[in-house]
């Protein structure tokens, strides 16, 4: 009987040590702020480069689950064309879009990723791929500034 009492005192004691080992600290200094929200910041805004730098991409406005895509860098291609410069997918399964808006001042380019139509369902490979895509613009870019909406 003793036995029992003692194997069931030391049970009790680990259960007990593993119990305050899964309690959480109240060490407040060490907690950050992840907060959604409390702290916002413009995109950065590309760079622009002597010429395209990647695998040519064609705008695709039919690709599934578009999202947002920053680009890093771009072009000037022409006085009413640019190039920009972006991380994407491997092009056999992955598209882009863009939506440009323009103003006096700037030319905000929306670029937006996704799997493209015909590879919905299909065994993609995960690579990294650096592309350009060519976008026309409604008037001469001069000088005004180029950024990212993503």
């Amino acid at each position: 009987m003793n036995r029992r009492r003692t194997s069931l005192a030391l049970a009790t004691l680990l259960l007990g040590l593993a119990v305050a080992g899964c309690g959480s600290s109240n060490d407040e200094g060490a907690q950050q702020n992840t907060t959604p929200g409390a702290t916002t910041s413009a995109p950065p805004t590309p760079s622009e480069v002597a010429q395209p730098q990647g695998q040519p991409f064609t705008a695709d406005p039919t690709i599934v689950g578009a999202h947002p895509i920053p680009f890093s860098s771009w072009a000037r291609v022409a006085d009413d064309k640019i190039a920009v410069n972006f991380q994407t997918g491997a092009p056999e399964c992955y598209g882009v879009d863009a939506v440009t808006t323009e103003t006096d001042k700037t030319v905000t380019v929306e670029l937006r990723g996704g799997t493209r139509a015909d590879a919905v369902g299909r065994m993609c490979v995960m690579i990294a791929v650096f592309g350009t895509m060519e976008i026309p613009l409604k008037a001469p870019l001069g000088d005004r500034t180029v950024l990212s909406a993503a």
